[in-house]
């Protein structure tokens, strides 16, 4: 299956920043938004911030508004999340994803997936 792919996660100190890249594709054609998650062992899946393709509105968690920001490049049919900032409590597999969504902070919402990058602040 083909899947969107994530690059750019790490270890870094608190406070530093770190920005995620996801190449959508094809994938994108098809949709009308993409968005990051974040997953840590035992818990669900979180929506951390996703923008709309089109009109470039964006969505942030509570927790990340004034520290991430989404962004798209049509061009290349990639999506960046800059990090900065960054606290403990930000350590996660972040997932990139796809889809025709209403509520972009909702996983089910979206059809696409990568496989994750792992985020680690000490």
């Amino acid at each position: 299956d083909v899947q969107l792919v994530e690059s750019g996660g790490g270890s870094v100190q608190v406070g530093g920043s770190l920005t995620l890249s996801c190449e959508g594709g094809t994938l994108v054609i098809s949709s009308n938004a993409m968005g990051w998650f974040r997953q840590t062992p035992g818990n669900e899946r979180e929506g951390v911030a996703s923008i709309f393709t089109h009109r470039r509105t964006t969505w942030y968690t509570d927790s990340v508004k004034g520290r991430f920001t989404i962004s798209y490049d049509q061009t290349m049919r990639t999506t960046y999340l800059q990090m900065n900032n960054l606290k403990p409590e930000d350590t996660a597999m972040y997932y990139c994803a796809a889809g025709s969504v209403i509520l972009p902070g909702a996983p089910s919402e979206y059809r696409h997936w990568g496989q994750g990058t792992q985020v680690t602040v000490s």
